[in-house]
This record gives C-alpha cells, structure tokens and sequence, in this order.
C-alpha cells in the first residue's frame, strides 16, 4: 500500500490516451483540411475543433475504464491481444458515442464524415503506440533501476511459494521485487536463501516491504494484523479448499491465484478517483472561498495585529505521514501548539483537564479560544484554509479525522484508521460531531474506512453542507 505502481502506471496511462486522442481528432481534421485535395463546403477552423476534441476526453476515459483498459490484469498483463482488442472497440465506441451526441445536439463537429473515420482509425492505432511506449518506458525503469518496483516478502510452507519465487524472479517487469521469504529450506531456491528470515516479525525488522504474499493456512490473523499494522497489502494463496469461498478480490500473480484481502475499497483506480474528485472539487472550492478567507483574515490580523492570522500544525495522515495542517488562529497565542493539559495547567486552571477529557475533548466556554475563534469553530469556518491542503494532496475532502501526535494514545491499534488520508469532513463529522462520543467517532471514522465509495463521499459532502448551515455538532 506504500507504494503502488500500478496506481501511477494508471495515470500516465490516461494522461497518454488524452494526449493522443485530442492528437488524433486534430490530425484528422488536418488531413481533411490540408492534405485530401477534394473540396470541401465549411469554414475550417483547426483550433475550434481540437478544442471541442478536447471537451470529449472525459467521455473517452469512461469508455476506456469501461472496458477494463485501466484495470491491472490488463494494463500489466503479459498478453497484448486482449488490451488491443478492447482498444479497437473502445475506439469504435468512442466515436458512435461522440457522433450520436453530434446528431442529437446538432453541434456540427464533424464538418464532413471522413474527417470522424481518420479520426477513429488514427485513435486506435495512437492509443496502442502510446501504451506501448508507456509500457516500454515503465519495463526500463522497473528492470533496469528496479524503481517502481512493489517489495515481497513471502510466508508459508507450500508449493506456491517455489511458484511465487520463481515467477517474480523470471518477470522482473511485472513489478515485484522478493524481499524477504519465510519457509522452511525445502521451499527456498539457493540462490534466495540470502533473503530468508527465521519469522515475519525479524523480517519486517530489517526490510522495508509493500506487500505479504502468504500461502498457508498458519497463523493467518497475526500474517493480516501485521500487514495492516504495517500498511501493507495481504494476499492470500488459497488452497483448492478454499477456492470457491474467497472473500476478496482474485488475482493470478502468474499461474498462481492469490486473494488480495482488502484492508479498504480505496485502492488502486478508487484512490486515483478519489484524488482527481480532491483536485477538482478542492480546487473549485477554494477558489469561491478566497474572498471570504480574505475577509476572515483580515478580521482575525486585525483583532490581533502582533500575531498570525493563520497558524498550522502537524497532524498523521494516511500511513502515519506528517502533514502541516492550515487553520485560522481561533486560540489565543500563548496556548497555540500546546496540549490541553499544558495549556490550562499554564492558566492555572488544572482542574478543568479532567473535565475536557470526560467531555469528549470539549468545554463549553473554552478559556483557550478567542471570542472571534469561538464564532469561527462554530461555523466550522476556521477550518477553510485546509482546502489548500487538499489541492496539495495532503488531506482529502472526506477521510477520517486527522490524528495530533499526542492523542495517539487513546486510540490504541491506530492501523486502520492511517491506511488512508485523513479528510477535511467525514462521517463522524456529519454523524454529529461533538454530540457523539469519542468511541462513537473512532468507530465511525473506521466504518467509513472499511466501507469507502464515491458515492458516500458525495453524500458526505452533500450533508457537511447542512452540518455547518444548522451547526449541527459544532459547539
């Protein structure tokens, strides 16, 4: 989960089709306009054209998801006929889709239909160039620099361990690298016994790894509780046995079935959406608010000209990674960066700890926060600022609560709520907030984790809206 290539090899991969695609409709009209000495009756216009081409992209990506041509068997799969044979009926698909459009809009953009037949045939041959060069360019920086590349470390007694072994070895361009084995010496080729450690935990002890491949059935919860609290993904090889009573998802690495037993659904091209749905939904919100966070700035700079308007701080994101996070100043200065029981020791108030705690890290009348600080955090508004962060890709608009450092402790096993980013808003957030109790938030924030879609996002967003419009939770 560290590091996924195939997530990355996904966006290069849509980023070339995009380019090609808006190529080829340009092309096409190039060759209708320039080189095909037959008259024509319209107004040529090159840019318009590659312009409206370019409008379109999105429907081509749909199109191409579609038809599994961003899925990983796919795009890093060994046989080439079946991906050009979805790229020849993508493109056919793509353009029937844009030219009933054209029909039933009347939007004219194909002036003459052999412009819409150079630009089908140039399509197809373009994405399959493109996805070969990209795949060429992806095999150099995997085999050659061994970049890229998704560390293995490989636990149990069975035949399927020889077979894993000896496939990572002879594909190199399939991405994995072994990194460490556990099983007994009758399992372990000679040249890999340098990679062979007594148990998994002395294994995770001296080697950075992003995947488990695990192909007995000894020990699986402890195999499955380490990769979780180690953030990286679980594969289980099944036996015959278990073939047909699977829960997760199949995958052949080679000729070997193995289960990938998700810790979330956001994996893979559901992180790649979730990012872009960041990108464009963040982006667009920050840019409405920028006034209104010049207003507030300025309020804030100007109740108190000596100190900062915004301040940041640190909190864990998805695998433990620090981020700084942004928010208006709504504590007064001399309490800002300390903990609760710092700060209200340092007023002298010491009591008021136990009382903060019990009341789920609330008090009504917070002597730590501003009069201003006190309307901002009501009305959720100090928190604008952490669009920037989303752009940034440091939060998402919709994830659990971001940790502080110092509160680790009370959270206990703190793996699954860290095996994905932490959001601006989330369930526990729109379930009420602090009208709801820290074992209810905490079991909420993993709900969501375990449960993750697109769709709830949206609607996570849709009631975060009526949260702060009604205060709901916010005190």
């Amino acid at each position: 989960m560290k590091k996924d290539s195939g997530s990355i090899y996904r966006v290069f991969l849509m980023f070339g089709d995009a380019v090609v695609i808006v190529f080829s409709f340009a092309a096409a009209y190039f060759i209708r306009t320039h080189l095909d000495n037959r008259p024509y009756h319209f107004a040529p216009d090159q840019w318009e054209f590659t312009w409206t081409a370019l409008l379109f992209v999105p429907i081509w990506w749909l199109v191409l998801a579609s038809l599994g041509l961003y899925r990983k068997k796919i795009i890093l799969g060994r046989s080439r006929s079946s991906e050009f044979g979805r790229l020849f009926l993508a493109s056919i698909v793509g353009m029937m889709t844009i030219i009933t459009y054209d029909f039933f809009f009347q939007t004219d953009l194909f002036p003459v239909r052999p412009v819409a037949l150079w630009a089908l045939v140039l399509c197809f041959v373009s994405l399959v160039l493109v996805r070969l060069i990209i795949r060429r360019i992806r095999y150099l920086i995997v085999v050659k620099t061994r970049r890229a590349t998704q560390r293995v470390i490989i636990v149990g007694n069975s035949k399927n361990t020889e077979n894993l072994i000896e496939y990572i070895s002879e594909y190199p361009e399939e991405g994995y690298r072994i990194a460490g084995i556990i099983a007994g010496s009758r399992y372990v080729p000679k040249q890999f016994e340098h990679r062979k450690f007594s148990s998994l935990k002395d294994a995770l002890a001296h080697v950075h790894a992003d995947i488990i491949f695990q192909t007995d059935e000894i020990q699986t919860e402890y195999t499955y509780g380490q990769a979780v609290k180690n953030h990286m993904l679980y594969y289980f090889v099944p036996t015959d046995s278990t073939l047909t009573s699977h829960i997760g998802s199949m995958e052949l690495i080679g000729d070997t079935p193995a289960i990938l037993v998700k810790v979330t659904p956001l994996m893979g091209g559901a992180r790649v959406a979730k990012r872009a749905m960041d990108i464009i939904l963040g982006g667009l919100a920050f840019l409405i608010a920028l006034i209104p966070m010049f207003i507030i700035w300025l309020i804030v700079k100007l109740s108190d000209p000596k100190n900062p308007a915004i301040y940041s701080e640190y909190r864990l994101s998805r695998y433990n990674k620090k981020v700084k996070i942004y928010k208006f100043r709504s504590m007064s200065p001399e309490y800002s960066g300390m903990s609760p029981e710092e700060a209200f020791t340092k007023m002298g108030k010491p009591r008021l700890i136990e009382k903060y705690r019990k009341n789920g890290d609330f008090l009504k009348n917070d002597p730590r926060i501003t009069k201003i600080g006190r309307f901002l955090r009501k009305t959720s508004l100090d928190e604008l600022p952490q669009l920037l962060n989303v752009v940034k890709g440091d939060i998402s608009l919709v994830g659990p609560r971001a940790l502080v450092p110092g509160e680790l402790k009370n959270y206990g096993d703190r793996s699954l709520l860290l095996s994905v980013k932490s959001g601006l808003t989330g369930l526990a957030q729109v379930s009420g907030r602090r009208d709801i109790s820290f074992e209810e938030r905490r079991a909420l924030d993993l709900y969501y984790i375990q449960n993750w879609s697109i769709l709830r996002d949206f609607q996570i967003i849709g009631r975060t809206f009526t949260a702060v419009l009604f205060h709901k939770g916010a005190k």
